[in-house]
């Protein structure tokens, strides 16, 4: 297990359970005393929990990971999600993407289909995004060209948010956007992220798309989030994996909402 795998199940731990205390993470990862703590020590530093004596606790930022400690949950099926996604855009065609683990890994998967095929080379695609690693990525594809939304950077989701993006956003047109969430709420009719100011942007984002296509894999369903982007009759399709259930899938249907499951 990688150290970042590791450190992100350790954050796991202390949410799940409030607190920890060495042994129990020892237990349940089976990795030394000493790397425990060195793991904790860096956790603390970052903030992301709390460090006391002979282990830690849960602190207000444990339950939003920064963007490094969430891409390695999930997946493989976040990867299956994101292969699915990436076939939907066409050639010459404006694309958008959010961030969040799941889009950055659809857009990395993008990428590589622009670069592999022939009719990429004749009609470029165009990519709008707020998020700059999924920029990064991006930016040395000869066959994209890249469209980034100003704004400030938040550092746990590399999105790029305020006036300066809904600025851009109120001048474009998209055909098809992307978009990663935190909760899918199947109760309330609509999605959810932790973040108001990301909220602001992605609903922006939603009003300038002609297609909507929610990527989000079976943890984001049930899940709490304060922060509302749109209701479900914004969005045209949701782009799942098999550990949705039934319920939830019919749930979506009948909101008129396409469902893949990849």
């Amino acid at each position: 297990m990688g150290r970042q795998d590791r450190q992100s199940k350790i954050v796991d731990l202390v949410i799940e359970r409030g607190s920890v205390h060495v042994d129990d993470i020892v237990a349940a990862l089976g990795v030394s005393p000493a790397t425990v703590r060195r793991d904790l020590d860096a956790l603390s530093e970052q903030q992301l929990i709390t460090r006391v004596r002979g282990g830690a606790k849960a602190n207000a930022s444990s339950g939003e990971l920064p963007m490094r400690y969430r891409t390695s949950r999930e997946w493989d099926e976040k990867q299956a999600i994101a292969r699915r996604a990436c076939l939907l855009a066409k050639p010459g065609s404006v694309v958008s993407f959010n961030g969040g683990t799941t889009t950055t890994v659809a857009a990395y998967e993008l990428g590589v289909r622009t670069s592999s095929e022939r009719a990429f080379t004749e009609r470029p695609l165009t990519v709008i995004t707020n998020a700059v690693n999924i920029a990064n990525d991006l930016t040395v594809r000869p066959n994209v060209q890249l469209v980034v939304i100003g704004g400030v950077a938040r550092s746990r989701s590399y999105e790029l948010v305020g006036s300066l993006a809904k600025a851009v956003l109120e001048r474009i047109k998209v055909g098809l956007l992307f978009l990663g969430v935190t909760s899918l709420d199947i109760q309330s009719g609509g999605i959810y992220t932790n973040n108001e100011a990301e909220a602001v942007v992605n609903t922006a984002l939603v009003e300038v798309a002609q297609k909507v296509v929610v990527l989000a894999d079976h943890t984001k369903f049930g899940q709490s989030a304060f922060a509302n982007i749109c209701s479900f009759d914004k969005i045209d399709q949701v782009i799942t994996d098999g550990g949705t259930s039934a319920d939830q899938i019919a749930a979506l249907t009948r909101h008129g909402i396409e469902v893949t499951v990849a």
